[in-house]
């Protein structure tokens, strides 16, 4: 028995097919479950941040797509590493907002994104990426598809139609344009 297309499952239960959305849980949750495990993995140990609950978070927001005209697997999993994107900024957002008295406490994503950095501030990230996206919006999507959809070169090549090396210089050039957004006392020439 063939596993039905979760793009074709999305559609029907955005229409209201309560049965599409039965069998789209599994299809998707396991998928998603993988993404938030890795950035969970990333995460401080007292952020709070648990996988089930952004896994949760994002199928809600996927199914409630309703101006989504689904395409294809490739377009879902770029809205699917954009809704990721939102849930752990929204959550670092949230506690950010959470905080009275003192100063705010930087909420740190671990990532191996930098060679030379343990953490970066995850809402930092996200107005960088916005910015980035102004410069070079594939660069821009490439960092979303690789870091929060957790997608290989060769899924985010299938994903932006284009090919591996493409993206290998569009992650090279948005690491670096990161980085020194980022860590700007470490990009000082002497």
């Amino acid at each position: 028995m063939d596993t039905p297309d979760p793009t074709s499952l999305l559609t029907a239960a955005r229409d209201g097919d309560v049965r599409a959305a039965d069998q789209l849980m599994p299809i998707v949750y396991e998928e998603l479950r993988a993404i938030a495990a890795v950035l969970v993995a990333r995460e401080h140990a007292d952020s709070g941040l648990q996988a089930t609950a952004i896994v949760h978070e994002a199928y809600l927001r996927l199914v409630d797509q309703t101006r989504v005209a689904w395409k294809d697997s490739v377009h879902f999993r770029r809205v699917a590493a954009t809704i990721m994107r939102r849930v752990l900024v929204d959550e670092a957002r949230q506690r950010d907002r959470l905080k009275r008295g003192g100063h705010l406490q930087r909420v740190t994503l671990t990532t191996n994104i930098f060679a030379n950095t343990d953490s970066i501030d995850l809402l930092e990230l996200d107005d960088l990426i916005e910015t980035l996206a102004a410069e070079d919006e594939r660069s821009a999507a490439t960092v979303v598809y690789r870091f929060f959809g957790g997608l290989t070169l060769e899924e985010t090549a299938a994903t932006l139609d284009v090919s591996s090396a493409t993206v290998e210089r569009d992650w090279q050039f948005a690491r670096t344009w990161l980085y020194r957004h980022l860590f700007p006392r470490d990009d000082v020439s002497s």
